[in-house]
């Protein structure tokens, strides 16, 4: 169940009977054709569909990340590594100050990962409490299904490209995209990025018949549910 849907007095009902919330990751970065929230998107609503049968609150997606690379593409917020870490500890005092011991962090967006040992420190100096890092689209077996469709798949390609990420009226390229060298990627600054790949995808198709999109987010879901029901150490 969304926090947004929810009322302080039915929160306050739900802690107690039971400890766990999640708390999904995102970022505002250029995808190609798809949503400049692409990553905040899929985050939220992968959470939600996965806490919805346990009845796990789930809070509004932070939908700022740490994406300096791809700031050439206009509509691409980033934050510094150090102030998101900081917020995000913020966050999760927060969430722990109501009695949640048990926090899932959904993340959709790599670059933010060097705050995970950030997180999972933080809970370890509290001693009563728990915080599982999630990044839902590489997750094993959703990341099994997706080379199983296709092997070349990347950001922005079309393992992001479902109903909810699509903008109404564009239609992405037919034709695959070469993969791109990530090595070189790696040493170019935000002007350089943007000159590399132009349309902003790092290759393969853009877009995949929705019944195998929808196989895979069967997975990521399900894979979710699993981490919010047994995950905890």
């Amino acid at each position: 169940m969304r926090i947004r849907d929810m009322n302080w007095m039915q929160v306050e009902a739900r802690l107690a009977v039971d400890d766990r919330a999640v708390l999904p990751l995102g970022s505002t970065e250029q995808h190609a054709h798809l949503s400049l929230a692409t990553d905040s998107v899929l985050s939220e609503r992968v959470a939600v569909e996965a806490a919805e049968p346990l009845g796990v609150p789930v809070f509004p997606a932070l939908a700022y990340g740490i994406t300096p690379g791809f700031m050439a593409y206009p509509g691409t917020v980033t934050v510094a590594p150090e102030r998101y870490s900081a917020f995000l500890l913020d966050l999760l005092d927060s969430i722990a100050t109501h009695g949640f011991r048990r926090i899932l962090l959904v993340n959709g967006h790599g670059g933010n990962r060097p705050a995970r040992a950030t997180a999972e420190d933080w809970a370890a100096r509290r001693g009563d409490l728990r915080v599982q890092w999630h990044d839902w689209w590489s997750a094993p077996a959703t990341l099994a299904r997706v080379r199983e469709i296709d092997p070349v798949a990347s950001h922005a390609s079309w393992m992001e490209n479902f109903e909810w990420t699509r903008i109404a009226g564009v239609t992405p390229p037919g034709q695959a995209k070469p993969m791109i060298d990530l090595s070189r990627l790696a040493s170019l600054d935000a002007a350089g990025t943007r000159a590399y790949l132009g349309d902003g995808s790092f290759g393969g198709r853009h877009q995949r018949p929705d019944i195998e999109m929808a196989a895979i987010w069967r997975v990521a879901v399900a894979e979710t549910r699993e981490r919010i029901e047994r995950g905890w150490v």
